[in-house]
Order: C-alpha cells, then structure tokens, then sequence
C-alpha cells in the first residue's frame, strides 16, 4: 500500500504511488476483484472499465481542486484542463500499474491516491511557471515580521536578520539554501517545490531540519540565539 504524509496543513497527501509490488492479494472485495478482472481484460470490457474509471477520477481531480482552491487562483477552462489532464495521467498510471495491487484497501481507495498524486504535481508545475520565485531584499526585511519579532526590538530584530542572511550564504549548501529561501522567504507552496525539484516531502522536510540546525548552531555561536534556551526545552 501506498504510504502518505501529512501536509502543511495537515491533509493527508499521498506519496508517489505505485510503490505496491508482487502478485495482488487474495480475498479482494468484490467490486475491487471485478475493478481488476475489467482493467486486466482486453476488448470492449477494457475500455467500458477505463471509461468508467476515468469518470471517477475526474470527479475526485475536481473536488481536490476544489478542496486546495485557498491555495491557487486557477479557475474557468484552465481548471477543467488541468483537472482532465490529472485523470488522465492517473488513468494511464493506474492501468500500468494493475498488476501490482495487492488488495490492502479498496481497490477504488487505491486508484484516487493516483489523481490526488497528479493534482499535487500538476498544482506545483502550475505554481513554477505562472508565478516563479522573485528573490528581493524586501523578502529579508520582512522576515522579522514573519518570525513574530517585537517591532520595540527593531534594532535587534534587524541585527538578528543580517547574521541569519549571512549565515545563510555561508554555512547552507546551495540545495539547503534554495529549500529555505523558497519556503522561509517567498512562501513557496510544498507541493510546488517538490514538484520542482523532484523530488518528495521528505526529502524536503530532512533538508529544512538540517538547515535549521547549522543556522541556529551558528547563530548561538555568534550570540544572537540562546543556547542554553534550546537546552532547556
């Protein structure tokens, strides 16, 4: 079965699917055994089950969309293509990827991992090519406000945001640096950088853990963070 992660606002999101493997499970469900015998067949049988199967995934690729519509401004003809076009993609990779179901959940449950995988991509691609990542030095001077700094502490607040932007460029390896100004600095949906990196949630979460670790190692040694606070905790 699939694994899934929590996303940033604690939807369930699946990881890349089609990790299943080995021969599919005894004691299917029945719809989920007859899901299998009409995808596995040839013939007339194949297409009316794929057609079906499309139908569903389509109705699923829109209420995603409808669900993460806080987070992107697609709407009209844009919003049907690409909502088609996650259906299909998922219909494609379902149908190669039959074999390897195993039967640990529905058979249905299993194929909506795919087109809910596609919307995720599909968003994040959308993201890199209408909006990009426009880095500017307005982005640093907002980060005090974004970290909740006291404005009475402004003087120190902006002392704390030169050691960071310094320590940033100098203890961060660039892939470690290009993961935290995209999401730190210009709030750069997951799912789009993932999407552009190619890579997974994990991968990013493990590189934003080891970032914030030398940043803060760095910015204890030079005296701006409180060691002995961390220590405490």
């Amino acid at each position: 079965m699939v694994p899934a992660d929590t996303g940033e606002h604690g939807e369930v999101v699946p990881a890349r699917p089609g990790a299943d493997s080995g021969q599919p499970a005894h004691g299917l469900d029945p719809d989920s055994r007859d899901w299998l015998d009409a995808l596995s067949s040839t013939g007339e049988q194949h297409v009316r089950a794929c057609a079906r199967l499309h139908g569903q995934l389509l109705r699923i690729a829109f209420k995603e969309l409808h669900r993460r519509r806080g987070r992107h401004r697609i709407t009209g003809p844009e919003l049907d293509d690409l909502a088609h076009q996650a259906a299909d993609d998922a219909l494609l990779a379902i149908t190669r990827k039959v074999g390897g179901f195993r039967g640990e959940s529905r058979f249905t449950t299993w194929a909506y991992k795919f087109v809910v995988f596609e919307v995720s991509t599909k968003l994040g691609r959308h993201f890199w090519r209408t909006e990009g990542v426009p880095l500017d030095a307005g982005a640093w001077e907002r980060l005090p406000d974004r970290l909740g700094m006291d404005p009475q502490r402004e003087s120190e607040a902006r002392e704390l945001t030169d050691a960071l932007r310094r320590a940033v460029d100098d203890v961060l390896t660039p892939h470690q640096r290009r993961v935290f100004v995209a999401l730190v600095l210009d709030a750069v949906p997951l799912e789009a950088l993932v999407a552009e990196l190619d890579t997974n949630r994990n991968a990013i979460y493990k590189t934003m853990f080891d970032a914030r670790r030398k940043l803060r190692s760095r910015l204890e040694a030079q005296g701006h963070l409180d060691a002995s606070a961390r220590e405490r905790r």
